[in-house]
């Protein structure tokens, strides 16, 4: 049963990221965060109601789930824009490097990481740097995708940091912490679209990506449960392979093609992904 939770939340969490990354080459990206973000907080802020579910009664959660909500948000966005500027293929596992950020912390203040998890870092340098080789002939697109990797990367520092701040407070919370963690950036998103005014999306398609933050939520909510059901390292390695949604999504649905040397490079890099949350 943990294994196919685990699995399920991949394929949601690697579905919403195709989604909201598709819609993002069609709407500004601050409107796609903002009802993405939007359409997951307000099922969330009614799961903590309707669940009886205690706040935090320590400051320093609040706090730390806050600023992992910032860190987050930033990630998200600029996972986005990179979605929408570069190759989906490439894009997505590195931003999945992010898992890496609370060993390299732990490594500093003293931890010392097991052999897996070492093996597991070297392999996301390196698939990264070979993911990272791509080859436009077109001096525009070798621009557009030198940003798009420089986004990927600045996201999976976000995301590490979103991991680490929003570990404690969910041992309190998780509802709660679900619930700063997308609630706390809401105002700042808002603020970027008054200042910008950009076009904003038909009902329709505001709808959809309400929706796309539902399944993002979903994702989130089938790893706790499977987390309760088997084992935590087994959750974590299946839960993390979500980019291999989205790089399937993009081969199948947006014909994207990547050279051999950045095959490797993504299949290295999703491999270190499962071998630091195995370890």
């Amino acid at each position: 049963m943990a294994i196919a939770l685990a699995l399920a939340a991949a394929a949601s969490w690697g579905l919403a990221d195709f989604l909201a990354g598709l819609a993002s080459r069609r709407v500004n990206v601050p409107v796609v965060l903002f009802l993405v973000e939007g359409g997951g907080l307000v099922v969330i802020v009614a799961i903590a109601l309707l669940s009886h579910e205690p706040f935090f009664s320590d400051a320093r959660d609040f706090w730390s789930a806050t600023a992992g909500g910032l860190s987050g948000v930033l990630a998200l966005g600029c996972f986005y824009a990179a979605l929408s500027i570069g190759t989906m293929s490439v894009v997505a596992p590195i931003s999945s490097a992010g898992v890496a950020l609370p060993v390299i912390v732990g490594v500093i203040t003293g931890d010392r990481p097991s052999a897996v998890s070492a093996l597991g870092l070297v392999a996301i340098v390196a698939g990264v740097v070979l993911a990272s080789r791509e080859q436009h002939d077109d001096a525009a697109q070798a621009a557009a995708s030198r940003r798009a990797i420089i986004l990927a990367l600045i996201s999976a520092v976000g995301f590490g940091g979103f991991f680490a701040l929003t570990d404690a407070p969910a041992d309190a919370s998780v509802p709660w912490t679900l619930v700063l963690a997308r609630g706390a950036a809401m105002p700042f998103i808002a603020a970027v679209i008054a200042v910008r005014r950009p076009t904003l999306p038909s009902g329709r398609m505001a709808l959809g990506l309400c929706a796309v933050g539902t399944i993002d939520l979903m994702a989130t909510a089938l790893v706790a449960i499977a987390n309760t059901k088997g084992d935590l390292s087994v959750v974590s390695v299946l839960g993390g392979m979500y980019p291999v949604m989205t790089v399937l999504l993009a081969a199948v649905v947006l014909k994207e093609r990547v050279a051999p040397p950045q095959m490797l490079g993504i299949a290295l890099a999703l491999g270190g992904v499962a071998a630091v949350a195995a370890g």
